[in-house]
């Protein structure tokens, strides 16, 4: 049986992120025109205001027009950017550094004495699925599944994997060109031979999916959403339930387990006890970080635990059948409760670690100990104790360092991936018993040497007094002369932390004598729920008042100046973007924007845009509303402004954000600019909203970006090799 920290749709998500981190003068031709785009307004009436829509055809995509407008897009962006005389030598640098970088191994997870793992190894486009013997002997390599033989055209990727509790079959979910839409199937870990079981409709893009074997190793419960012909077609990416599926059957004789109770934007994650016979279903309410949890018994029966408003977001079993339980109630550090084996009341549950002073990441208990992640504002530290509850150990913590997955092997010995903005990732056994951690041979090397580079952490101080800690990443003795090319990054949203980790590409930048800088803004978790909180909903102005403040504070402190400085975000971080460079248009020299949300008024119409009410909110909601509309980038766009520019990134195959968004912002933004600097936007027919995309597409996405950047802050370019 493995205990997990992070599963594979985490773990994978952080690393496409951290991937993403990875990656000016107008330098078209005098031939390139700038695409124009026609409007035709439409509006909509929200309670006693009205608003109108100049670009809501380009939310179609099936429309020929919107689709030839697209190509007209990206032919005027490949103009521009293959213009850029610094392309070809970013390109040859981020290739060796992407391209260049050793074996990486995650996702880790252990069963009845093999050791399972993701491995990323280029030139290969898509990681493989192996096992090995042991962390220190990566010469036991078996490769149970490689995607690249599978497809040699690099699109179809890893969702997740499962293994039975003995180790001999795994279910894999399999999606294709970063559409997260993936399909189980079932291979032979010995053989790699594919069992004839193929399980639809298992994963999606937003609230993903899991499987969870049986104790015999004879089937899986896993997560399933409607099938066509079973809800209006409006519907199937929502209403998932939890079904059981027998090897060897039809997926139509698969029986119905749980779920028809949950809502709509239900998001389940499964997971098992150590022997297979119990399980619990965790069931967030979309994506504001809400869950109730389901018990199964080994009568077969469910019963609910927890709800909604308990603010427990995880619970894990022990190795002895007990539970343990992480609770914000009352604690927004978080707090450990302990209920005893086989008991479900939890009212009975006990306290077992209190509330401190770091926010509570992740948890696992061993025979013996009780193993905590804990953060502080990004860096994060491993705790270890007894089962009595007395305090064993802690690893310090380091501004530049975090511990991310913590993985239960043999006995109470744990592995734990240790990250660090300036070394590359490896994994380490931790002895408790002798307080030693040694790294095993599953650790990654680099071309990119950040031996000459330093990690700085400051403080800006928001709008409303708030302390918003910054990590400076730059080469030692950097002069503060306010001329220094410098990216700031940042994210604020869903309680996701921006923890230290590795880049490689960060290296070119270094070389150019550039700043990269990473935000811990309000929206994450780095100081706990209540840092979460002050971001979402009504409170989201606060992530962008942090975010400018922390812009502002560069330039004060003689770090940069506004030509000199680009913003840089995707995904909720893209929103991030919209909204700071229509609220401060004169802060940036350029900005960077990757799958980002824009028009907030009509996101929640999307499949995925409706799991983020919970985030967000709802214009059905007059207070929400009002937030929403003072803040939505679409809607504060003005006409005759000077934008820095701006390259919007997107990908066809985006199931989390709709495309459109960065369509309808393009058009919007291409006409609003009197700044004569370019507005871009990239799309490409072969990813979705990052996760899964293949080596080389990634590559020329980030070459796209970093020309970009290079070019509109004026870096005269230097690659020797």
């Amino acid at each position: 049986m493995t205990k997990r920290i992070c599963n594979l749709n985490q773990i994978h998500g952080f690393f496409i992120l951290a991937t993403l981190l990875a990656t000016s003068l107008f330098a078209a031709s005098e031939e390139a025109t700038q695409p124009s785009t026609e409007r035709k307004p439409v509006s909509d009436q929200y309670y006693d205001v009205s608003i109108t829509d100049d670009y809501r055809w380009l939310e179609n995509f099936e429309d020929p027009a919107v689709k030839g407008w697209n190509a007209e897009q990206n032919a005027f962006t490949r103009h521009v950017l293959d213009a850029i005389p610094a392309r070809s030598a970013i390109q040859r640098q981020l290739s060796e550094l992407l391209g260049g970088t050793s074996t990486d191994y995650y996702g880790l997870n252990y069963s009845n004495g093999k050791l399972f793992a993701i491995k990323f190894q280029p030139p290969a486009q898509q990681p493989f699925l192996i096992t090995l013997d042991s962390p220190d002997d990566q010469f036991s390599e078996k490769i149970i599944l490689d995607v690249n033989k599978l497809n040699p055209d690099g699109t179809t990727s890893m969702d997740f994997y499962r293994p039975t509790l003995d180790g001999k079959l795994i279910a894999v979910s399999l999606s294709e060109k970063g559409s997260e839409k993936g399909t189980v199937r079932i291979f032979e870990v010995a053989t790699g031979r594919e069992l004839g079981d193929t399980v639809p409709r298992v994963n999606g893009p937003t609230a993903g999916g899991d499987v969870a074997w049986s104790h015999d190793n004879s089937g899986f419960f896993y997560t399933r959403y409607p099938r066509p012909g079973e809800r209006p077609d409006e519907d199937l990416s929502f209403y998932q339930q939890v079904f059981y599926h027998k090897l060897g059957t039809n997926t139509s004789e698969d029986t119905y387990a749980i779920g028809k109770e949950f809502p709509r934007i239900a998001e389940i994650e499964l997971n098992e006890s150590e022997d297979h016979k119990l399980f619990i279903a965790a069931v967030s309410d979309g994506d504001g970080g809400e869950y109730s949890h389901f018990y199964r018994d080994e009568s077969g029966k469910w019963i609910q635990i927890t709800g909604f408003k308990d603010l427990i977001p995880v619970i894990e079993f022990a190795p002895d059948n007990s539970l343990y339980i992480l609770s914000r109630k009352d604690a927004p550090m978080g707090k450990i409760l302990r209920l005893a084996p086989n008991e479900t009341d939890m009212s009975k549950a006990v306290v077992f670690v209190p509330e401190g002073n770091l926010s509570i990441k992740s948890f696992l208990a061993t025979k013996d100990y009780f193993f905590l992640t804990e953060m502080d504002g990004g860096p994060i530290r491993l705790r270890a104790l007894k089962l009595d509850g007395q305090e064993h150990y802690v690893t310090p913590i380091q501004p530049v360092r975090s511990i991310g997955s913590v993985l239960s092997v043999e006995g109470d010995d744990v592995l734990l991936r240790v990250s660090s903005y300036t070394e590359a990732s490896a994994w380490y056994r931790f002895d408790p018993e002798a307080k030693e951690m040694t790294r095993t041979a599953l650790f990654k090397t680099s071309p990119a040497d950040f031996s000459d580079v330093e990690v700085v952490r400051e403080f800006a101080t928001s709008k409303d007094g708030t302390k918003v800690p910054m990590n400076i990443i730059r080469s030692k003795g950097t002069k503060l002369d306010g001329a220094n090319p410098t990216i700031l990054y940042g994210y604020g949203g869903y309680g996701i932390s921006m923890s230290p980790g590795f880049d490689p590409s960060l290296r070119l930048w270094m070389d150019q004598g550039g700043v990269y800088v990473i935000a811990n803004l309000r929206g994450g978790g780095e100081y706990g729920e209540e840092w979460h909180l002050a971001g979402n909903l009504t409170r989201k102005q606060n992530v962008f008042d942090d975010f400018a403040a922390c812009a502002k504070w560069l330039i004060e402190n003689k770090y940069t100046n506004s030509s000199r400085l680009c913003i840089k975000g995707g995904s909720n971080g893209g929103l991030l973007m919209g909204a700071t460079f229509t609220q401060h248009p004169e802060l940036f020299g350029a900005c960077v924007s990757y799958v980002g949300i824009y028009d907030m008024l009509r996101v929640e119409l999307d499949p995925n845009g409706e799991f983020n009410i919970t985030e967000f909110g709802t214009v059905k909601n007059p207070e929400h509303f009002e937030a929403l509309r003072a803040y939505s980038p679409y809607h504060n766009v003005k006409d005759n402004t000077a934008y820095p520019g701006i390259m919007f990134i997107t990908g066809d195959h985006d199931g989390r954000v709709n495309p459109s968004q960065s369509r309808k912002m393009t058009a919007f933004m291409q006409s609003a600019s009197t700044s004569g600097k370019p507005i871009l936007l990239r799309t490409s027919a072969r990813a979705g909203h990052g996760g899964g995309t293949a080596l080389n597409d990634l590559i020329e996405r980030e070459t796209d970006a970093w020309s970009f950047i290079v070019n509109q802050l004026g870096v005269e370019f230097h690659y020797d090799k």
